[in-house]
């Protein structure tokens, strides 16, 4: 095995500036609209919720966004993160193939989420906030944002979903060693949750209801704003270092990729790897395929519906035009819990009805499999959201041996599985089956989107 496997740029060449997409669409994003007026919505209506620089990169065209240095300083903990080419696992398919993965799993929260979790804590504390509240899924996410906030001398509330608490104790122990509190959701600790308790006292949470309080709480303080961890268009853009730095490192490689491949639940790590190679191609570079990989159990892109909805429960929120399985929708309990989102990135989102990039939806159990073998391989245990990036590089690589194509696949290895070694022995076991979507929910949930004229 030749060392040329590992391609690590030096800690100069961390990216000083952050990608937009937005500069090169062909067709601009559709605006974000007030729920209540149903027209685009202003600075002012997002100010109780984010600091004003946040907003401003919210709705900017501009192409490059400048990284701060207080910002780029934290990066260097773990940033420029690693580039592999996965010799052993092209050996172990057997494919012509060339396999690179992009790991960030090397940050200290172990996943792609303090890219952004940083910018947020840096931003918000220069704008005088004292407290942040959030929500998430697996907990990757509430790990950052806990991670960050104490770099920066915040306090952060995390709304965790409630199968995900559960299934997760070592996520939420994380995020309480780096000072944060965190809530099952639904929780009695705001009025929305309390209400779906009193409804359905054994709700298992989603990442909708999980918004919903948190939103509730930051509109109720003068000192407290509101994180997101992925889905908004400041979110995408902080994450395209991945894609930057990459682009770079596959260069030094001496190659390009064929195939880009990102597993999708909101968006972030799919477009911090995706965007800047889908930038490029637009700007007249080289092209690639792109491939969004999500869950069969929460598929928003392969069979939800592109429209204007909420990205809470509550329907606190502005409308986004996303693809979308209705805010109401409830996904059932898979471990990927940082992919049961009923939305999907409004970027994203549009970049499939633009033709380009593509969307495909896997069961979880093959995605372990293919989990697996990536770390019999590789030695690395992907995190089980991850695993769904794996599975589509696999698949891909899979094809070009049936072909007899000897193409480039990249694909982001978002996070490491260490603190989901429980989904690992329910699968080692037999006991990991496939969760299946309820098709009268979604048709219900579909159904009760908002109304939004052309």
């Amino acid at each position: 095995m030749t060392e040329s496997t590992k391609y690590l740029l030096p800690e100069d060449r961390i990216p000083k500036r952050w990608y937009n997409i937005q500069a090169d669409l062909p067709k601009p994003l559709p605006a974000v609209l007030h729920p209540g007026t149903l027209q685009p919505v202003g600075p002012d209506d997002l100010a109780p919720l984010f600091p004003m620089e946040l907003i401003m990169q919210e709705v900017t065209t501009e192409r490059e966004v400048e990284i701060p240095e207080p910002v780029r300083d934290v990066y260097r903990l773990w940033r420029p993160a690693p580039l592999y080419r996965a010799h052993r696992l092209e050996k172990a398919l057997g494919t012509p193939a060339k396999i690179f993965y992009k790991y960030e799993g090397v940050s200290p929260a172990g996943s792609h989420k303090p890219n952004t979790a940083v910018a947020q804590a840096f931003y918000n504390k220069e704008a005088g906030v004292k407290r942040l509240s959030t929500e998430t899924g697996a907990g990757q996410w509430g790990t950052s944002l806990s991670f960050a906030g104490n770099l920066f001398g915040l306090e952060v509330l995390v709304f965790q979903v409630r199968v995900s608490y559960d299934q997760k104790p070592y996520r939420r122990a994380l995020m309480e060693t780096y000072g944060a509190r965190c809530l099952p959701s639904p929780s009695t600790e705001t009025a929305y949750g309390r209400s779906v308790l009193e409804r359905t006292p054994n709700h298992p949470g989603s990442l909708g209801i999980a918004i919903s309080e948190a939103v509730e709480v930051a509109v109720q303080r003068e000192d407290t704003k509101y994180a997101l961890g992925s889905v908004l268009n400041h979110v995408l853009l902080h994450q395209t270092i991945i894609g930057l730095e990459s682009m770079e490192q596959m260069e030094m490689a001496g190659a390009w990729p064929d195939v880009v491949v990102g597993c999708t639940g909101g968006g972030s790590n799919f477009a911090g790897i995706a965007f800047p190679f889908i930038g490029d191609a637009l700007r007249g570079g080289r092209k690639a395929r792109i491939v969004a990989v999500e869950p069969a159990a929460c598929p928003s892109l392969t069979r939800g519906k592109y429209a204007y909805d909420f990205g809470d429960t509550a329907h606190m929120t502005p409308l986004t035009k996303m693809h979308t399985l209705g805010s109401t929708f409830t996904p059932p309990g898979f471990h990927a819990g940082g992919l049961r989102y009923h939305g999907m990135a409004p970027l994203v989102s549009h970049l499939k009805e633009l033709g380009l990039i593509e969307a495909t939806a896997y069961h979880q159990t093959e995605c372990f499999a293919a989990g697996v073998t990536f770390a019999r391989a590789e030695g690395i245990v992907p995190a089980p959201e991850a695993n769904h990036a794996v599975k589509g590089a696999i698949e891909e690589a899979l094809r070009c041996k049936r072909e007899g194509r000897s193409e480039t696949i990249l694909f982001n290895l978002c996070g490491h599985g260490h603190f989901d070694m429980q989904a690992y022995i329910d699968y080692a076991a037999g006991k990991l089956t496939d969760q299946q979507y309820d098709p009268q929910e979604l048709a219900m949930a579909l159904s009760g989107l908002p109304s939004v004229p052309a």
